[in-house]
């Protein structure tokens, strides 16, 4: 696999728009020969994306550009009922397209809006297929990114559309028939938001493109971490940890999905949410977990 770190989560200043901070910060990761791929969010200075560009091209790094601080910042629903609404998305995510292209990217991240109910699901789901064809579409004219459709809780945090891998299968499988460029993302820390088991959702969708997260989260309700904030791994009151993501490891490897002739990418999001967590404390956290459970995998 190409191990990978989600950079606004590690260093979560960088997305209340401080421009220097993504740049001084994207060096720290890039300097950590530990991670071979990185995934970025936007970055609305010009002139900061173009040293961030030279910046990961210099590093090697497999570069991973992701939309959910754009929808999820903005409150974007992709599916709007409203076409006139719908279009002033798609404007925002096809700048979203055309910045990862700076950004010198191989990978695109996609999610669904908010799920409108069980009453229009169904037309909400129609629409969100043909924007992804159109996402599809637009990616393809520029170059040979990939777009990936990641997966979210739909009654929990994000109460995404897309909330389980059921339907992930239904809407993901007629567009990656229809576009090369085109496959799913499987996050460990969303299992247990989702109320799905790892080795019953994957084998619905590897017969797809795969890449991969590794987090953890809080179920429990109550509990100040509750929902989907990425916390460190074995956080009291977490759902994931080192034998966990061993056991993510040992299904990914089983399936055939972690192999030498074509690595994935698989990426972790963590972020400091405690008053003693730092940055590079949970990003060594991370390292650390990772290296055992690869190790007993």
């Amino acid at each position: 696999m190409k191990p990978g770190i989600v950079h606004f989560k590690a260093y979560p200043q960088v997305m209340e728009g401080r421009s220097m901070e993504y740049v001084e910060t994207l060096e720290k990761v890039c300097e950590d020969d530990f991670w071979t791929a990185i995934e970025v969010g936007p970055c609305g200075d010009t002139q900061q994306r173009d040293i961030a560009r030279k910046m990961l091209e210099v590093a090697h790094v497999t570069v991973c550009y992701a939309t959910q601080p754009t929808i999820l910042g903005n409150k974007l629903n992709p599916h709007d009922f409203d076409p006139i609404q719908r279009k002033k998305v798609m404007r925002s995510l096809k700048k979203c397209v055309d910045e990862a292209y700076e950004l010198g990217a191989g990978f695109f991240r996609f999610m669904s809006g908010k799920d409108p109910g069980d009453e229009r699901r169904d037309e909400a789901m129609d629409i969100f297929s043909d924007v992804l064809h159109e996402i599809c579409d637009y990616v393809a004219e520029q170059g040979d990114m990939k777009v990936t459709l990641k997966v979210f809780d739909r009654d929990v945090d994000k109460e995404a559309l897309i909330g389980t891998f059921a339907d992930t299968r239904k809407v993901a499988k007629p567009i990656a028939d229809a576009h090369s460029n085109f496959g799913v993302l499987a996050d460990l820390s969303h299992f247990a938001l989702l109320r799905e088991k790892p080795e019953e959702a994957i084998p619905l969708v590897d017969d797809m493109f795969m890449h991969f997260h590794i987090g953890n989260c809080v179920v429990e309700k109550g509990h100040f971490l509750y929902g989907d904030l990425q916390p460190r791994f074995g956080v009291p009151g977490g759902n994931v940890d080192t034998p966990e993501v061993r056991d993510y490891f040992r299904l990914l490897l089983d399936r055939g999905l972690l192999n030498k002739e074509n690595p994935p990418v698989l990426s972790t999001e963590v972020r400091p949410l405690l008053a003693e967590e730092t940055s590079g404390l949970v990003i060594a956290n991370a390292k650390r977990v990772i290296r055992e459970a690869w190790a007993q995998a």
